[in-house]
């Protein structure tokens, strides 16, 4: 069944191409119901209407609700990577084809979603007992925008 509660994202006609492409980004994820607009409706008989769809065991919802809200900042979706390679994947296909780079591992993707993509060894780092090696850390992705572990990991010992 999944989780009880799931975010509804909200979309001007892109609901369907945004569930397929998140889709694509993770070997756990699916679609599941798509229901449709029909005749008279405010978009074109057999436009997505609602959009199911669940990533890495979370479930979500894509709504074509039209023009009247766009998505913020406000809500950002955060996938924990296990690894730079995942960083630099997710990262390159949610920035592709009109994404948008932001700082400290933040980004809106083509369809106005914001997402954190953060390398597990980010919250490692964060949380060892050298606050002043964890203050280096920190000052260092507060410059990138990509995170990037092994520049953390350099700058925590004090080598960048």
């Amino acid at each position: 069944m999944g989780s009880k509660i799931a975010p509804c994202l909200w979309f001007d006609g892109q609901a369907e191409a945004a569930a397929l492409f998140y889709v694509s980004l993770f070997s756990d994820a699916q679609i599941g119901t798509v229901s449709r607009y029909g005749d008279g409706m405010p978009f074109p008989a057999g436009t997505a209407l609602m959009v199911e769809f669940t990533l890495a065991g979370q479930r979500f919802q894509a709504l074509n609700g039209g023009p009247h809200y766009t998505l913020t900042e406000a809500i950002s979706l955060s996938v924990d990577c296990a690894d730079q390679a995942e960083v630099d994947r997710l990262w390159t296909a949610l920035t592709s084809d009109g994404g948008v780079e932001s700082r400290c591992g933040w980004l809106k993707d083509k369809f106005g979603v914001s997402w954190q993509i953060v390398p597990a060894a980010l919250g490692q780092i964060m949380s060892r007992p050298d606050k002043a090696a964890v203050g280096r850390a920190m000052q260092a992705m507060m410059g990138m925008a990509k995170l990037d572990i092994a520049a953390l990991e350099a700058a925590y010992a004090g080598a960048a």
